[in-house]
C-alpha cells in the first residue's frame, strides 16, 4: 500500500530483558516530544539490518493466522513514547507518521492514558440503548466548536462517511416527497474517503475500487480544484451531495483554494445539494486551525472526523447541521460500538489539549518552520518537485518513486509515509513534535536523498 511503504530499521542492539529498567541514556532518549531535544540523527547506513529471531516469529505468525491484506513494514513495533517509536529489539524510530495522522498528541500521553484508565475503571461500553454521559458532552464540545449543531458517533473515518452518504440520501428524500429526489454522490481526484462500499465508491483510487465492483453506482469523479467541472455536475440535478477534503492527505498533499470550496458552496446551495467536508485527516488542529476549512470561510452541511479526535483509540464522528439532522428519524441509523464512553471521555481529554490556548499556534508555527526548513535542505536536488501542505500535513513530491527514501530514511532511525501515486513523501507527525526533532527529521531526508540516484541507476 502506497501509505505504508516498507521501512528498516537501524543497525541491531542487544535487546534488553524482560522487565528490566532502561539505562539511563536509553531513558533519555524515550522521553516525550515536549522534553529534551532529540539526539543528532544518525549518518545513514550503508545496509539493512537482519531481523532478529523474534522479529521473524511475529512475522511468521502473522503470516500465518492474519488475512493478508496488508504489506507491512519489516518492523515489530512494541511501545511509543511521545514522537518516538521502538521495536522489539529496543531500536528507537523518530515517528513522523503518527498512525497516518492519528496520534495528535504523540503516544502516551500522561493526560489522555490518565482519562481512559478512569473511564475504564467505571464503564467502558453499554451500547446506544442507553444514555453516557462522555458521549453527550463530546457532542457538546464539538458542536459548541464548530458549524454543526448535532453529532453522529462511529468507530472510523469510513463509518463517518458512510453515515453521510446516508444522511445526505435520507435529507434529499424528505426534501424530494414527490420521489424525484437526487441520490448521486460527487467526489474528486486523488481523493480518499474509504474501504467500506460506500466510501469505497466515492474514493479515486482505481486499485481500491475495481476488485470489489460493482460498488455503489451514481458515483461521478471531478478534477480536484476544478470548479467549472464540478459545476456542470451538480447543476444536473443529480447529486445528492458532494465529498470533499479541504486538504488531501491520501491523495498527496494537496490543498483547496478558497474559490474552489467557495463555489462549490454556492453551486450547492443553488442546486439544493448538501456540501460534505472530510476532514478525517487534516481536521482537529492537523493545518493549525481545529478545522481545516475555518481558514477559507467556507462551511458544510455535514463535516466528517475521526482519526486524531481520541488518540489512537477508534472513533468517528459526522457533524451536521440542523436541516440534515431533522431528516434523520429514529432507527435510521445506528451502532453498537460508536460513541462507547470509553474512547469519548479519551477524545474529551485530548480535545482539552488542543483547544488550549496557544496550541494551535504553535502547530502552525513549527509548520511553516518545517516546510522551509525541508525547502532550504532538499531544494537544490533535481528529484524534489514540490514541498507544500498547511500546519503539520506537509509534503514532497518526488519525480520518482519515493519508496528508495522512505526505506533510507528508516535505516537512519526516521519513519515516514508516502502519498499520492507513492511519488510524496507525506510527513503528519505528532502536533507536540518539537523543532529539534523537526530538524533531525529534515536533515535526515537530506542524508538519505542519494537512495533515489540508487534507485533510478
Amino acid at each position: 500500500m502506497n501509505s505504508l511503504q516498507s521501512f528498516l530499521a537501524v543497525a541491531p542492539v542487544k535487546p534488553a530483558a524482560a522487565g528490566a529498567r532502561l539505562p539511563s541514556s536509553r531513558r533519555a532518549r524515550v522521553s516525550a516530544c515536549l522534553a529534551a531535544p532529540a539526539p543528532a540523527p544518525p549518518a545513514a547506513p550503508s545496509a539493512r539490518r537482519e531481523l532478529s529471531a523474534a522479529s521473524r516469529a511475529v512475522m511468521a505468525d502473522e503470516a500465518k493466522y492474519i488475512v493478508g491484506t496488508y504489506k507491512r513494514a519489516q518492523v515489530v513495533f512494541v511501545s511509543g513514547r511521545g514522537c518516538k517509536l521502538y521495536d522489539i529489539d529496543g531500536r528507537e524510530y523518530l515517528d513522523m507518521a503518527a498512525g497516518i495522522a492519528v496520534n495528535a498528541l504523540g503516544h502516551g500521553d500522561p493526560d489522555v492514558d490518565a482519562a481512559a484508565a478512569d473511564q475504564r475503571g467505571r464503564l467502558v461500553h453499554a451500547s446506544n440503548v442507553g444514555y453516557t454521559v462522555p458521549q453527550v458532552e463530546l457532542a457538546k464540545r464539538l458542536v459548541e466548536a464548530s458549524f454543526a449543531d448535532r453529532a453522529f458517533f462511529a468507530n472510523s473515518g469510513t463509518e463517518a462517511n458512510e453515515a453521510a452518504i446516508k444522511f445526505a440520501r435520507k435529507y434529499q428524500r424528505v426534501a424530494h416527497p414527490d420521489g424525484d429526489a437526487p441520490t448521486e454522490f460527487m467526489s474528486f481526484t486523488n481523493c480518499f474517503h474509504g474501504r467500506t462500499i460506500g466510501s469505497l465508491a466515492l474514493t479515486s483510487k482505481v486499485q481500491y475500487r475495481e476488485p470489489f465492483e460493482p460498488v455503489m453506482p451514481g458515483s461521478t469523479f471531478a478534477e480536484y480544484g476544478n470548479l467549472e467541472e464540478a459545476k456542470k455536475v451538480i447543476q444536473s440535478g443529480k447529486i445528492a451531495a458532494v465529498f470533499v477534503e479541504p486538504v488531501q492527505g491520501e491523495g498527496g498533499i494537496h490543498s483547496a483554494t478558497k474559490e474552489f470550496l467557495q463555489g462549490l458552496r454556492d453551486a450547492c446551495d443553488e442546486a439544493g445539494t448538501l456540501l460534505v467536508f472530510d476532514e478525517v485527516q487534516c481536521g482537529l488542529g492537523r493545518t493549525g486551525y481545529l478545522w481545516a476549512h475555518e481558514v477559507y470561510g467556507v462551511v458544510p452541511d455535514i463535516m466528517t472526523l475521526a482519526k486524531p479526535l481520541a488518540n489512537g483509540l477508534p472513533i468517528g464522528v459526522a457533524l451536521v447541521t440542523e436541516k440534515v439532522a431533522a431528516a434523520i428519524n429514529y432507527g435510521d441509523h445506528g451502532t453498537t460500538f460508536g460513541g462507547g464512553p470509553f474512547v469519548c471521555h479519551a477524545a474529551l481529554a485530548t480535545l482539552d489539549k488542543i483547544q488550549k490556548p496557544g496550541f494551535l499556534a504553535e502547530v502552525t508555527k513549527k509548520g511553516e518552520y518545517f516546510k522551509q526548513l525541508l525547502k532550504t535542505k532538499l531544494g537544490g536536488n533535481p528529484h524534489v518537485k514540490e514541498i507544500r501542505g498547511a500546519g503539520l500535513i506537509v509534503g514532497i513530491e518526488l519525480d520518482v518513486p519515493a519508496g528508495p527514501l522512505v526505506d533510507a530514511c528508516l535505516d537512519a532511525g526516521v519513519f515516514l509515509l508516502t502519498a499520492g501515486k507513492g511519488n510524496v513523501v507525506r510527513l503528519v507527525p505528532a502536533l507536540i513534535v518539537s523543532e529539534k526533532e523537526l530538524e533531525q527529521a529534515a536533515e535526515v531526508i537530506r542524508e538519505c536523498l542519494p537512495a533515489l540516484e540508487a534507485s533510478t541507476s
